[in-house]
């Protein structure tokens, strides 16, 4: 057996495994700030914003459409500039 091939094997799904987690967390990250721009500095309206994140996430709304989804939410937040 050469253990040069199983060296690269083992390096290359280490490697893509890593981008995987980078682009997901990234994702959030995202998703995060788009939620947090809309809020503000209002430190009720980023917690509502977050828990409309976090219920859009269980509710199974498609990426492409989180954005007006979050503004719908936005509008609806307590405290008003929607």
């Amino acid at each position: 057996m050469n253990w040069d091939y199983v060296v690269v094997g083992v390096v290359s799904l280490l490697a893509l495994a890593m981008h995987v987690v980078l682009f997901v967390l990234v994702r959030r990250w995202m998703d995060r700030d788009l939620a947090l721009s809309m809020a503000g500095d209002d430190p009720a309206r980023r917690a509502w914003m977050l828990e409309k994140l976090a219920q859009a996430k269980r509710e199974g709304v498609r990426r492409r459409d989180l954005q007006a989804w979050l503004e719908r939410a936005a509008s609806e937040a307590p405290g008003g500039r929607g």
